[in-house]
């Protein structure tokens, strides 16, 4: 019994996203572009990581990386313990398709389904039943305050709306790991203030680990921490408290 409870305890504090040493460079020689220098991250569940940064500091070739859509040149991603880049091209895929959520600038929903049909995708490529997809669907967007909108097209809901059915979307497949680029980048301030709200109610009522890069102030106030990044690497963390 003391044993489980050990493990127990020291499940809980287990990282779900932990990066050491990533790098990654584009081009060869004297042209060559490094994007990443020497990265490391570590994301505990239910937390809020925001990685800030100016355009062209690496924000977007990290998260690309973190969520194995793009190969490090060098370092590290362990995802639940699972590293990332040895696995084969099929198996990291399949990693991806169940533990993590992507949220996109764009919204990045199809505009010949529904809102339901869009957050049910990500369940039909892990051939989950239909009657299961059905009701997740439902689930998840009663949870992002859209159940009046399942029937919808994206062209027939607001930039709020359809960022709504995004996130639905990223839990559809109860994602350990949540990478959000600009989320609320082409939303207005009270709108993206509200979106920032429901991520990180979700984040943390979900027990999820986020990492979102954004420039949105809004989005400091929720983080649990904030990583400034320089040129592909890190150069300071800030104390959300001090902004």
């Amino acid at each position: 019994m003391a044993d489980e409870t050990a493990r127990s305890s020291a499940d809980r504090f287990d990282p779900i996203l932990a990066a050491s040493g990533l790098t990654k460079r584009y081009g060869r020689g004297s042209l060559a572009v490094q994007a990443l220098r020497g990265v490391d991250l570590r994301v505990d569940p239910a937390s809020v990581v925001v990685v800030r940064g100016r355009s062209g500091s690496g924000k977007t070739t990290l998260l690309n990386v973190l969520g194995g859509l793009d190969q490090p040149t060098d370092g590290l991603v362990l995802i639940n313990g699972h590293d990332l880049h040895s696995m084969s091209e099929g198996s990291r895929s399949e990693l991806r398709r169940s533990t993590i959520g992507f949220i996109f600038q764009s919204f990045g929903l199809l505009p010949m389904l529904t809102a339901a049909e869009n957050v049910e995708v990500p369940m039909r490529m892990m051939r989950r039943a239909p009657v299961e997809r059905r009701e997740r669907a439902q689930k998840l967007l009663a949870m992002v305050g859209l159940e009046h909108r399942t029937r919808h097209r994206p062209s027939e809901l607001s930039g709020g709306e359809q960022q709504r059915v995004a996130v639905a979307r990223s839990l559809a497949n109860e994602p350990a790991l949540l990478l959000a680029d600009e989320p609320t980048g082409q939303l207005d301030s009270n709108t993206g203030r509200e979106i920032v709200e429901l991520l990180a109610s979700l984040v943390r009522s979900e027990g999820i680990a986020a990492v979102i890069a954004t420039h949105d102030p809004a989005m400091l106030a929720v983080a649990d921490r904030i990583m400034q990044l320089k040129d592909g690497r890190f150069v300071d963390h800030l104390q959300p408290n001090r902004l």
